[in-house]
């Protein structure tokens, strides 16, 4: 059955951040969210039905992971992405950000200076300094709309002592996916200097038509320091319940992994997350290719209305994800007032720009992973408090 991605779906009440945490995030419980980054569509029905027959039996006890799942996702890897993942490799956790903590913690000691990108998203900079380490920002530099990694600085910052980077590929708030030129210029600098790169893919699933995703482990080196963080919540919805991969082909990096997950309690498995995750990966593809084409339209559709008829709002339609990193600059508002000129006057709740990091002033980020027609009256919204 073709996923009906028109179709509202309430969530009100379900105890979702995006809608039930609006009063705290915005000072107003009625704006239309449009924020935190998951999607307002039904998961596919393989994994309903997965969680589900998982739900039917009446022990919810310790849970191991699975065989079956580690398959899944390496048959999913392959099928993809093209990329062959060994079983070995993998070092399973409950959420992204543990599994990006974990990896921190594995390859840094306290008080080491460990490289993020910003406008990245914020829980990079959470991860670094809850580890007790040193936060170096490497900003990435825009012209026109289009980021670039500045690598002179990237590597003087290697030079002078940092150990590890955060690469987020594509990148979290602008939507970019990096080319392969770009990831081996970054391969070719932590190669030199020994740096580990702790890259974190879990919007590769979500390259949308014009771009590629390139797994970094793709373009690697066998003794390359490289730990990617993978995940099927993004692409599937299933943030809620926690699922999340290191990839190390590395024995020393994986036996650092393991030992820092012990360290930090993430070794139990979520039996939901579990059943989720594996019916979502070996049945979850026509569900995922009609999302992208779904995203894709949308995303044109709002760019195009941007450029007609709100030109003072620019957009760099993103490469990959659901999110738009919208450029507001030209309307003149600092932070704090474009902010409540979006919560007040437009009735929209977005991400500040602010948020992350250096070179996020004067920037939105929406989300758009929502029914067509709310973005449609988003868009109508803004262009009438405009007027």
């Amino acid at each position: 059955m073709t996923p009906d991605f028109d179709q509202p779906v309430d969530r009100s009440g379900s105890h979702a951040l995006k809608f039930d945490g609006r009063r705290q995030k915005f000072g107003n419980g009625e704006v239309r969210p449009l924020w935190v980054a998951d999607m307002d569509f039904a998961v596919p029905t393989c994994v309903s039905e997965a969680v589900v027959a998982r739900a039917r039996h009446p022990v919810y006890g310790y849970t191991l992971y699975p065989e079956s799942l580690y398959q899944a996702l390496i048959d999913w890897c392959q099928r993809r992405h093209r990329w062959r993942v060994e079983r070995e490799w993998l070092v399973l956790a409950p959420g992204v950000l543990a599994s990006m903590s974990a990896a921190i913690q594995a390859s840094t000691a306290v008080g080491d200076a460990v490289i993020v990108q910003p406008p990245v998203y914020p829980g990079f900079f959470r991860a670094v300094e809850d580890a007790g380490r040193r936060l170096l920002y490497n900003p990435l530099r825009e012209a026109d709309g289009r980021y670039a990694m500045d690598l002179a600085q990237l590597e003087q910052q290697v030079r002078n002592g940092a150990r590890a980077l955060l690469l987020c590929n594509p990148h979290n708030p602008i939507g970019q996916a990096w080319t392969p030129d770009e990831l081996g210029e970054v391969l070719r600098i932590a190669r030199r200097h020994g740096l580990t790169v702790i890259t974190d893919e879990v919007h590769g699933d979500l390259a949308l038509a014009g771009a590629s995703y390139h797994p970094l482990l793709t373009l690697a080196q066998a003794d390359d320091r490289i730990i990617a963080v993978l995940s099927p919540g993004k692409t599937f919805n299933l943030q809620g319940l926690g699922l999340s991969v290191m990839v190390a082909p590395r024995h020393d990096q994986r036996d650092a992994l393991h030992r820092a997950v012990a360290a930090l309690h993430l070794g139990d498995a979520n039996p939901f997350a579990v059943a989720a995750g594996e019916a979502a990966w070996r049945g979850g593809d026509r569900w995922l290719d009609a999302l992208l084409a779904y995203l894709a339209y949308t995303r044109d559709f709002f760019a195009e209305r941007l450029r007609t008829r709100i030109p003072s709002i620019r957009l760099a339609p993103p490469e990959a994800g659901y999110l738009l990193w919208l450029d507001c600059r030209a309307l003149g508002m600092d932070d704090d007032t474009l902010r409540d000129f979006f919560v007040h006057r437009c009735k929209l709740g977005l991400n500040p720009g602010a948020d992350f990091g250096p070179g996020g002033s004067g920037f939105m980020r929406m989300n758009i992973g929502t029914p067509r027609r709310n973005v449609e009256t988003a868009l109508e919204t803004i262009e009438a408090a405009l007027e």
